[in-house]
């Protein structure tokens, strides 16, 4: 079994709702109405979305570096 490093981004959109998505897995995400909820459908989505990619002979990407950048406007 391998074991995966994936950065996941979740914000707040508009109506309350946490939106979970993984950078690295182009399509990768998913919803919830609170953060515990969006995460637990998250880590489901990346083990079927990596899954699929495996069975299908495709490459999982690898993350090489993140950062958080703070910019001023």
């Amino acid at each position: 079994m391998t074991e995966y490093n994936l950065t996941v981004i979740i914000p707040k959109d508009e109506d309350g709702n946490f939106l979970a998505i993984c950078p690295a897995l182009q399509g990768c995400y998913t919803d919830g109405e609170t953060l515990e909820e969006a995460l637990g459908m998250i880590k489901d989505a990346i083990k079927l979305h990596i899954e699929y990619r495996l069975e299908n002979g495709e490459s999982i990407p690898i993350e090489i570096y993140s950062s958080q950048l703070k910019i001023e406007v």
